[in-house]
């Protein structure tokens, strides 16, 4: 069999894997071969970017995946989904009923992966850590609700929040709260390179080439305490340039299992595949892709020419020709089956529409064409985004509306110009901190956002925000979130695109592919072990 549709119930939440595993398992270490997993995220550490594995820097689905290997957090989503589940606490939750007090308990006896003993005071010096240190990556804006942080004795630790945070939990669940020691992180400066240590499932040793890892080696931590089963004792993470070269690399043998990210041409070669030894496994996921717009910028400062590109976007073009079956058109930041999503854009515009955006121009006293350069990343979203954005171009070029270039670049430039403001338009991909709608509107419309965007809605940051996070019940937050939706839709500095699928190739003699990778793109590498009889 060549591919592995994993059927998932519809509603975030209840993401449960109804594949088992082919064959027994053993260790993927203890004297064997260890299990080697391909991906095409690039590790490299630059002026720009000099500490991508550090938790308090790091803010991108491939160092987080690297981290969530080493780094404990307090909290963890469990691999069936739900709500978050105490990881390094034994037990946390709030103890009043303004959801402003959290209160954790710390495992007894937890220890990071050299032996030394973890601590409440650890926990709180990482908190801060963060929170202090505000890396130009923005991630610590995922800790902003914190007022303070309280240690009693060695294993209790108390959050006093700003304002009400139902969402709390699922924040502590993501590698900015990771735990770290004062021995080895610095408090007020980042780590740079690529070394981290934590009391995570595994310890971590990265090989280099120059400034860019080559491969991370992930060895079982032997005091690790935690929900999850390590079914292995050593993984390989390699770092391929391209899907071409991973591609290779599994055909060969070099590797076990291929992640994010493959061609949508490799991805339909192996299902269709007969006889193969390679099987793909198919999953629902949470990947978005948008386009961020400068709302300073002159050629896109005034919001009729935002939304006249609203109305002439094709998603549904776009997603069959450059990813055919692995996508599906999307007309929210929050993706379907999120609780709270809504088809806001679709409300406000409809079907593409030609002539509206040349009425709406005219109206608004634009001079057409409108010229603008829309920017991309080379090498971080897939070999598909140069074609996704050539199909963006004629869109928009074809109407004679817009004289659109697109200019594309490798990752490790382009995220810090995109960061620095110098794109008037830029291409990006979103994967959830945490499976709630939250995580697809916050991080791009509050204050100290991932995307440095200058775009303010009084609205949306004094009033919407707080509301929905007052909300534990996430259903009765969806008010608050629609509306959110709604003025984005209106005022356009994001346009979605699509909402993509996962995908995973395993060799037949690797178990546990199936779990290997969650619907929020997190790898579990931990869930991986080799079949009764392989090398």
């Amino acid at each position: 069999m060549n591919r592995k549709p994993l059927v998932l119930p519809a509603a975030i939440g209840l993401v449960a894997s109804v594949l088992a595993a082919c064959g027994g398992s053993d260790s993927g270490g203890d004297g064997g071969n260890p299990i080697s997993v391909g991906t095409t995220d690039r590790f490299t550490a630059s002026k720009e970017a000099p500490a991508p594995f550090d938790p308090a820097y790091a803010y991108d689905v491939g160092s987080w995946n690297v981290l969530r290997q080493t780094v404990q957090t307090l909290m963890a989503m469990p691999n069936g989904g739900g709500d978050p589940a105490p990881e390094a606490a034994e037990e946390c939750g709030f103890t009043d009923s303004a959801n402003e007090r959290y209160a954790c308990t710390l495992r007894k006896d937890l220890k990071y992966s050299n032996g030394d003993p973890v601590t409440a005071e650890d926990v709180k010096f990482s908190i801060d850590r963060a929170r202090s240190i505000e890396a130009d990556t923005e991630v610590y804006a995922l800790l902003s609700t914190v007022d303070t942080v309280e240690t009693k004795g060695d294993r209790e630790v108390i959050f006093h929040l700003k304002s009400a945070d139902a969402t709390f939990p699922f924040k502590l669940t993501t590698p900015v709260a990771g735990i770290v020691s004062p021995k080895d992180y610095p408090k007020n400066k980042l780590r740079e390179g690529f070394e981290v240590s934590g009391s995570g499932p595994y310890s971590l040793k990265a090989e280099t080439k120059g400034d860019d890892v080559t491969k991370v080696v992930f060895t079982k931590n032997p005091y690790y305490q935690g929900i999850s089963d390590i079914k292995n004792d050593k993984v390989e993470l390699r770092s391929f340039e391209d899907a071409d070269a991973m591609g290779a690399a599994i055909d060969k043998g070099d590797i076990d299992m291929m992640t994010r990210t493959m061609s949508p041409e490799q991805i339909k070669k192996l299902q269709d595949a007969k006889d193969s030894n390679i099987d793909v496994i198919e999953q629902p996921g949470l990947e978005i892709r948008y386009i961020g717009f400068d709302v300073e910028k002159p050629s896109l400062k005034d919001k009729a020419v935002r939304q006249a590109i609203a109305h002439i976007v094709n998603r549904v073009e776009l997603t069959s020709k450059v990813y055919g079956t692995g996508a599906d058109p999307l007309y929210s930041m929050v993706p379907a089956t999120v609780t709270g999503h809504a088809n806001s854009f679709f409300n406000e515009y409809g079907e593409p529409d030609v002539d509206k955006a040349r009425d709406l121009l005219a109206a608004a006293n634009i001079t057409t064409p409108v010229k603008f350069t829309m920017n991309y990343t080379t090498d971080h979203y897939g070999p598909a985004t140069k074609l996704e954005f050539e199909t963006l171009q004629k869109q928009l070029n074809d109407t004679g509306l817009f004289d659109v270039d697109i200019k594309g670049e490798k990752w490790d430039v382009y995220r810090p110009k995109q960061r620095e403001g110098k794109f008037s338009a830029y291409g990006m991909g979103w994967f959830p901190d945490f499976p709630d709608a939250e995580t697809f509107l916050t991080p791009f419309l509050d204050k100290d956002n991932t995307i440095a965007s200058p775009y303010v809605n009084k609205r949306i940051r004094e009033d919407l925000i707080p509301e929905s996070r007052r909300e534990a019940d996430r259903l009765s937050a969806s008010k608050s979130i629609e509306e959110i939706q709604s003025i984005v839709a209106r005022d356009v500095p994001l346009l979605p695109l699509w909402q993509g699928k996962q995908y995973v190739a395993v060799r037949d003699d690797i178990t546990g592919g199936e779990y290997a990778i969650n619907s929020s793109a997190t790898l579990q590498l931990w869930e991986l072990g080799r079949g009764v009889g392989s090398d």
